[in-house]
Formats: structure tokens, C-alpha cells, sequence
């Protein structure tokens, strides 16, 4: 049975709630489990705002569940509402100026991070067991980072993405939080789809083969550090997570933990330029025409980027069409068959809300930065709790090749015993 799910949301973190919404079936793996889901997807009868008073003024109610509502659902899974997101997803933080912050009771005063900020609020504060957030540059492996829970990243087109407002849809994912490993491995297994149509460009793009599944594979024997990923975050962040590396690595009977530089600094520079031309590229296309006509008021950090993307270079976006090949070819080469790789998924635990301008863009380009290579490449990357730096949560990330979706959730499982 899951946690009780009640009363009046002391932590700011659903947009009507938390109160039973839809019953689901009879049986299944998440009988008796409740669930929550960001408010950029569709509940029957219910609005999508997407965290903005303009976009939620214009929408209809919805005519059906998302298919991943529906999921869930379908293995007995209770909805227990809709939470805060971060306006349009355009945001890593967990802020909105109009919903206000939902509190991250694993690091009191602290941001939960964004955009799937109510869905890591309300997990880890045990209102819910799972809920379903999105993740386009890191909105579900930073929350899951900042409010220590467990969090999957899905491999582009392994989850419907139907029924959900789109930020950049080449990048964009339905994923799962998750306060147990073993529920994180049941949501997730009711969510995967199908196979990945294609590898490195997301679910509409086409820079690879297809992903390699998990059923002929070689048995995972090697944990890969991606070394200029981890130098990306604070020194205290690295050594608690590299000790959380080693005991996953024992965890599966002792893993040969290797370190390997992913790309070299101008590379991953070169990648970080190419994932932020994409993304504007694309968040402009969904949402231009909206933000011109409707004229909403955004935060100040999603109206810096929606003015970016207003003007973003063509020439860049053309260049940047290269980056996501390279990086599934690259991750492909370190990985192998035999291996899945580790990497910070924050760059630090959760800041404060008044962080000075200058330290809260360091803290958003450098998780950018960590999150670009496994979007580009289309890749899952499955987060893990259990460290502690400067006393508060921080997530390390098991990044596997696309399609490997359920090689991480078998790893998960094996390593936690659930």
C-alpha cells in the first residue's frame, strides 16, 4: 500500500490537491499505489496550465488521460492530483513566480529544482509514491538530485509523449520520481512503449541505429566514470558521489569501475552550445506564436529564454545538428556492450531561492551542461539517491545506451534488493 495521500498541501506542491482524482484497475503492479502527475499533462475533464495563468486561461478541458495517465492506471495505480511546474518547463530551478515554490522537505529553505518541482516535492515528502514528471535538459534528474529520490529518465520514444505540452519535442520525456526503487522499476515498466525507433536525435530525429535493447547483450561488468563531467561539479559533490559509484558497483557484485573522459572540455563546449541551440530553436516553434499573441507574463529567467529563442541563429541551429550523432557515437564507444556510465546529474545540492543572479547561472549552465550529452544522445539515465553533500541530498546518475531502459531498471533492482 502507498503512503496516505490527504488534506490540505502544506507544501505548495499541487495545483488542486492532493485529493483522489481517478481510481485505477482492479489488479496490477501499483495496486494501492498513488501517483501525482506534472501539470503538463493531460487528466481527463481537468485543464493543463503548464504553469502559467495565460496558457491555463486558454486551455480546454481535457477531452482524455495522456496515455501515460492511462498507464499507470491500468496497473492500479491512484491519481491523487496535479502538481506545480516550472512555467512551460523552461526552467531547472522550481520556482514560479505565480504558483510560488514547492518545499523540498529533504532540504528545507532549499529549491526542489525544476520544472517537475510539485512532482519531487510531493514524493519526497511521501504524499504520493511515484508521480510523472517530464525531462527535456534535466527536469527530472536535478529534482530527483535536490529532494533525494530516485528518478528515470526514459530513452527518447520508449514513452509516449501525447497529451503533454511540449517544450523542445526532440528532446522531450515522460519520465517517473520515485520515494522506492521498486516502485520506480513497476511505473517505469508500465510506461515503456516500444522499442526506440531511432538513437542521438531524439524521439523525431535520426542520428544512429537503433537502440541495441537489453535481451542479446552481454551482462553489465563495467562502471564507466565520465571524468570531464564529473569536474563539473563542486569538489564535495564529486567525492560523496564517488563513493556512492563505488558502493553501486559492489551493490552488483562488484563492477570494474573505469575512468574515461567523454568528451574533452571543447567538445562537451561544443556540445552544451549545440543541445541550447536545439532547445530554443524548439521551444520557440511550440510556443512562439503563443508568447507573441497571448503576451504572457513569465519569471524573468523563462522570459530571458523565450526572448532568446525569439532571435536564436538559424546558422547555430543548422550547426547544431551534428552534435547529437557525435554524442551517441561517442557514449556508444565508451559504453560498449558490457557497461553503463556514472555522472553527476547536479552540479551541487539544492541552493537557496535567493542565490545571487551570477551563482544561479553558473548553477543552471552547469547542470545544462551534465544534462546536454544524454539528451543529445537520446539516452536513459536512471538517478540514485543515497549521498549527502554539505548535509543535503545530491543524485548520482547511471546513464545506459537508448534502448537500455530496462537493462538500468534490472540494475536498479539487483542493487537496492527490491
Amino acid at each position: 500500500m502507498g503512503a496516505r495521500a490527504g488534506g490540505s498541501d502544506r507544501l505548495g506542491a499541487f495545483v488542486d490537491g492532493p485529493r483522489l482524482i481517478q481510481r485505477g484497475a482492479q489488479e496490477g503492479a501499483l495496486r494501492g499505489v498513488r501517483f501525482a502527475v506534472k501539470d503538463l499533462i493531460d487528466v481527463a475533464t481537468m485543464r493543463t496550465g503548464a504553469g502559467n495563468p495565460t496558457f491555463l486561461a486558454a486551455a480546454h478541458p481535457a477531452a482524455a488521460n495522456a496515455p501515460c495517465v492511462e498507464a499507470l492506471l491500468g496497473e492500479g495505480a491512484e491519481l491523487w492530483g496535479k502538481t506545480v511546474t516550472d512555467e512551460l518547463a523552461f526552467s531547472l530551478s522550481g520556482t514560479n513566480i505565480h504558483d510560488g515554490m514547492p518545499r523540498n522537505v529533504a532540504a528545507p529553505g532549499r529549491v526542489p529544482g525544476g520544472s517537475s518541482s510539485g512532482s519531487a516535492s510531493a514524493v519526497a515528502a511521501g504524499v504520493v509514491d511515484v508521480a510523472l514528471g517530464t525531462d527535456t535538459g534535466g527536469s527530472l534528474r536535478v529534482p530527483a538530485s535536490y529532494c533525494g529520490i530516485y528518478g528515470l529518465r526514459p530513452s527518447h520514444g520508449r514513452v509516449s509523449v501525447a497529451g503533454v505540452v511540449p517544450l523542445a519535442p526532440r528532446f522531450d520525456v515522460v519520465g517517473i520520481l520515485a520515494s522506492r526503487p521498486g516502485w520506480l522499476a513497476a511505473a517505469t515498466r508500465a510506461l515503456l512503449v516500444r522499442a526506440p525507433a531511432v538513437a542521438g536525435a531524439g524521439a523525431g530525429g535520426g542520428a544512429g541505429a537503433g537502440g541495441p535493447g537489453t535481451g542479446s547483450r552481454p551482462s553489465v561488468r563495467r562502471l564507466v566514470v565520465l571524468r570531464d563531467l564529473w569536474d563539473l561539479a563542486d569538489p564535495e559533490v564529486q567525492a560523496v558521489l564517488r563513493r556512492r559509484a563505488r558502493r553501486f558497483a559492489a551493490d552488483l557484485g562488484g563492477l570494474e569501475i573505469v575512468e574515461l573522459e567523454l568528451a574533452g572540455e571543447l567538445l562537451l563546449g561544443r556540445w552544451g552550445d549545440g543541445f541550447r541551440s536545439l532547445q530554443l530553436a524548439e521551444a520557440w516553434a511550440s510556443h512562439g506564436s503563443f508568447v507573441e499573441s497571448a503576451r504572457p507574463v513569465f519569471g524573468p529567467g523563462v522570459a530571458s529564454r523565450f526572448a532568446a529563442a525569439a532571435r536564436v541563429d538559424p546558422d547555430a541551429v543548422r550547426r547544431a545538428e551534428d552534435v547529437a550523432a557525435e554524442a551517441y557515437r561517442r557514449l556508444a564507444d565508451l559504453a560498449g556492450d558490457d557497461a553503463v556510465c556514472c555522472q553527476p546529474v547536479a552540479s551541487c545540492p539544492a541552493p537557496r531561492p535567493d542565490v545571487d543572479a551570477e551563482r544561479n547561472a553558473d548553477v543552471r549552465a552547469r547542470n545544462l551542461a551534465l544534462g546536454a550529452p544524454a539528451g543529445l544522445a537520446g539516452a536513459p539515465v536512471l538517478v540514485l539517491p543515497g549521498a549527502r553533500a554539505e548535509g543535503l541530498p545530491v543524485g548520482l546518475g547511471i546513464v545506459g545506451m537508448p534502448g537500455d531502459d530496462e537493462r538500468l531498471l534490472e540494475l536498479l533492482v539487483r542493487s537496492c534488493g527490491a
